[in-house]
């Protein structure tokens, strides 16, 4: 959509919602960052996967709210599964990249992490025939540690990323991030597109998807995106994960407790809460919702010292 800043005709005729950002994060339910620990990476080839079945959940939910997203997804699952990879792509959706084998980003030295998003890249073109423009980091993991990465995503001429939660979390997050899309790298047109929070009086807090969606009532996913569509007139970004919608897959027994909590917790609401909140507010793909955004981005002012995550 391409039309006069700020917002686009779908946006604000006759007093529309904003078209909010709908997007997929798509691993499988052994690649979670709260498995990282008790599930070895050299193991997952062992592993019998659940995204195929998944996925064709979510895309007969979206078929029927006659919705579009974007599914950002590993290299490592489309290297694996690409005619469900296709599938998404035909049916009219956005494939991006979430990296190759969920890896957080702080964890690479350069180099590496350029291998990283080029491989994956390479891998959802061939199998999707799309272009892929756009880049989540696994587990929002690009913060003041490693804010060369987006100038790597810059060079190799992606358009948007998604990899900010602008947010105080244990296990995540970059608390001084700004809430709303910003440009990370100086004479480029890269936009960062953060996840959503909302403000809870003076303070923010986590809202947009993913453990907040699932295991907080849907009162308060509409409370916080309502808040950002009307006081803030912006957006939200929201994200879920595929086994998120499967409450039959295997239970990890010597993962953490806390992990298994966040990890399990209302496994079976989720397919209602999601399609209440696909049928309530407007949503598009994140492309979409990067190109206009573009036109509202502020420039980013580095923070003083890089080594150290806000978090």
């Amino acid at each position: 959509m391409n039309a006069p800043h700020p917002f686009s005709d779908h946006d604000m005729i006759e007093g529309r919602a904003i078209a909010n950002g709908l997007s997929v994060d798509v691993e499988d339910w052994f690649q979670v960052g709260a498995f990282e620990t008790v599930i070895d990476r050299a193991d997952w080839d062992s592993i019998s996967t659940r995204v195929e079945d998944n996925i064709a959940r979510i895309l007969d939910l979206f078929g029927e709210a006659g919705v579009k997203g974007t599914f950002f997804t590993l290299g490592w699952i489309a290297e694996r599964h690409p005619s469900m990879v296709r599938r998404i792509a035909e049916a009219g959706h956005e494939i991006a990249s979430h990296g190759y084998d969920h890896a957080r980003v702080f964890t690479f030295e350069r180099k590496a992490f350029a291998d990283d998003i080029r491989k994956a890249r390479e891998i959802l073109e061939d199998c999707s025939g799309q272009e892929v423009t756009g880049y989540r980091a696994p587990s929002f993991s690009v913060d003041p540690r490693c804010l060369w990465a987006f100038e790597e995503l810059a060079e190799q001429g992606y358009a948007y990323s998604s990899s900010v939660a602008p947010v105080r979390h244990d296990h995540y997050g970059w608390r001084d991030a700004p809430r709303f899309a910003f440009n990370p790298v100086e004479g480029s047109d890269l936009v960062e597109i953060p996840v959503t929070t909302a403000m809870l009086g003076k303070r923010r807090v986590g809202a947009g998807g993913g453990g907040f969606f699932r295991v907080l009532p849907y009162a308060f996913s509409r409370w916080a995106i309502r808040q950002v569509n009307k006081v803030d007139q912006r957006p939200a970004v929201f994200y879920f994960h595929p086994w998120e919608v499967d409450p039959d897959q295997p239970r990890v027994a010597n993962a953490p407790i806390r992990s298994k909590l966040r990890h399990y917790t209302n496994l079976d609401k989720m397919d209602g809460k999601l399609a209440t909140l696909v049928a309530e507010f407007d949503w598009g793909r994140m492309d979409e919702v990067a190109r206009r955004e573009a036109r509202r981005a502020k420039p980013f002012i580095r923070p003083p010292v890089e080594a150290k995550a806000l978090s």
